[in-house]
């Protein structure tokens, strides 16, 4: 199993703080350094960084971890720049980089930015359309066609490395699974029940194998909270803590974690359930620290990461 930290800047944070969390994951030795790619939080009340460009500049910042953009919209960035700049990054990083692709989801975002979203089934035609134009792209170039997105151009330069991937992420039961099988190095969604995960996981090596590629290639992650701690007593503190925020009780919260494979409790125990993540066969999880990046405690990651690597 690897592991990630995933951080949330449109929550709140300087590129100098961004820069000191990879650095710090590098030190650590964990396999990758995840960002979200949005210029907002809900209430838009901090800053807020661009995905892309300050995954550029870690590419010089740091010199081994795994960078990765989780997931970056179309809605946002036309494919063929969108993969002109992964190749840059790809570059700079000398390929240590992953693209994430999504449709875009967040309607508040795109209104107050004057983005256009389309409506979802659009929005997937997007998805495919644009990842068959990256993927082209990547290969050093030829032509696609749709309706949204279509490249004639033959070579594209430079060419991928071998390092640069792909990740497909979002929680669509049948079309995000399809996609990433067809396209993409790795497939990722949010914690989620064993059963939605398990059938993820057969649609993702059923479209590989349908498009004719190694259904064992393709990476499996999941992102999600680490909520470990020193002993039950504090396991228990917490879990009530949480659960009355959404109006359960603490024994409540726990069965929500559970059911969703939230590795949580003591050391031993959260190693218990990433063991059972990867048995299902998840090969990475990215540990999600949603908050500002100053309030982000090191200090406490290093537990929660050395319980899970157990």
């Amino acid at each position: 199993m690897e592991f990630a930290l995933f951080v949330e800047p449109q929550v709140g944070g300087s590129y100098g703080r961004l820069r000191d969390l990879a650095q710090w994951a590098e030190r650590q030795g964990l396999d990758a350094f995840a960002r979200s790619d949005h210029y907002m939080d809900m209430a838009n009340s901090v800053d807020s960084t661009d995905a892309l460009a300050t995954l550029a500049a870690l590419a010089v910042d740091t010199s081994t971890i795994r960078l990765v953009s989780l997931v970056s919209p179309l809605t946002f960035r036309h494919p063929s720049v969108m993969a002109k700049t992964a190749t840059t990054i790809d570059g700079i990083s000398g390929g240590r980089f992953t693209l994430g692709v999504g449709t875009g989801w967040m309607e508040t975002e795109h209104e107050a930015l004057g983005v256009e979203l389309p409506p979802i089934g659009e929005r997937f035609e997007m998805l495919e359309q644009g990842l068959a134009m990256i993927t082209t792209m990547f290969k050093g170039g030829g032509s696609t066609t749709g309706d949204h997105y279509a490249l004639n151009l033959d070579p594209v330069l430079p060419k991928a490395s071998d390092g640069l991937k792909i990740v497909v992420g979002g929680g669509g039961p049948k079309r995000t699974p399809r996609l990433a099988g067809t396209y993409a190095n790795e497939y990722n969604r949010f914690v989620t029940t064993e059963e939605a995960l398990t059938d993820g996981i057969a649609r993702v090596r059923s479209a590989a194998t349908a498009a004719g590629r190694d259904p064992d290639a393709i990476l499996v992650s999941l992102a999600g909270p680490g909520l470990v701690f020193e002993d039950e007593a504090a396991h228990a503190e917490a879990l009530a803590e949480r659960g009355a925020r959404r109006n359960m009780s603490g024994e409540e919260f726990g069965a929500f974690l559970d059911e969703r494979n939230v590795p949580h409790g003591t050391p031993a125990q959260a190693a218990d359930r990433i063991a059972k993540l990867e048995s299902l066969g998840v090969g990475r999880y990215y540990m999600q620290e949603y908050r500002h990046l100053d309030d982000i405690d090191t200090d406490r990651l290093s537990m929660v990461f050395d319980a899970l690597r157990s």
